[in-house]
């Protein structure tokens, strides 16, 4: 049974996109968190998979579409986090998280097929990485890698390198950290509840690049 992954935090005050603050205050940074889960739910409800997962931190509230099931994060680094959420799958699953709302179905679809593949990686523009697939999930595969800092998503595609998996590449995208990244990433689906927001934010907060 193949799964379709979001890990993420419920959008909330003083616990969401801290980074956006300042500019914005941590109610502004909570309202763009939001849309940007929202934004990425969508994108993964609408590309086919047999199951749709929310791994959540927090509790479901009206973004959620239906279709998901919900299942809490486990405690721990985040390296175990994801660890755990691939270890509660029995088959081949496809995860990511919820900065990045520019995401749609068509990156997404391909990562779901592991003909040619054992792996596929979405390196991100901060040095992270904004998904990871695996054929057979493998905790170990998680476990001991660093998040968070520059050299995150080296390390995570050497430990598939180095298992032996080969492993496709997604295109590179930004995660929203900073008021920047919001810019920008708002500039790439200005169609999305996270570029509608962005601007209505913007508009009255003065926001430095």
């Amino acid at each position: 049974m193949t799964s379709l992954l979001v890990i993420a935090k419920a959008p909330v005050p003083g616990r969401v996109k801290t980074r956006l603050t300042p500019p914005f205050t941590p109610e502004q940074a909570t309202a763009l968190a939001e849309a940007s889960l929202a934004d990425t739910l969508e994108a993964v409800a609408a590309t086919p998979a047999e199951r749709h997962v929310l791994v959540l931190d927090g509790a479901p509230g009206p973004w959620l579409p239906p279709g998901f099931e919900v299942v809490p994060q486990s405690g721990g680094g985040l390296d175990e986090r994801l660890a755990a959420a691939f270890a509660a799958c029995a088959g081949p699953a496809l995860l990511i998280g919820m900065d990045t709302p520019q995401v749609a179905p068509e990156l997404l679809a391909p990562a779901l097929a592991f003909d040619a593949y054992d792996a596929w990686f979405g390196p991100a523009a901060d040095g992270g990485f904004w998904a990871l697939g695996l054929a057979v999930p493998d905790p170990a595969l998680l476990l001991g890698v660093p998040m968070s800092v520059p050299e995150t998503g080296a390390v995570q595609y050497e430990r598939l390198r180095r298992s032996g998996l080969r492993t496709g590449l997604l295109p590179r995208l930004r995660d929203v950290d900073t008021a920047a990244d919001a810019a920008e990433v708002a500039a790439l689906a200005p169609a999305g509840r996270f570029a509608t927001r962005h601007r209505q934010l913007s508009a009255r907060t003065p926001v430095t690049r």
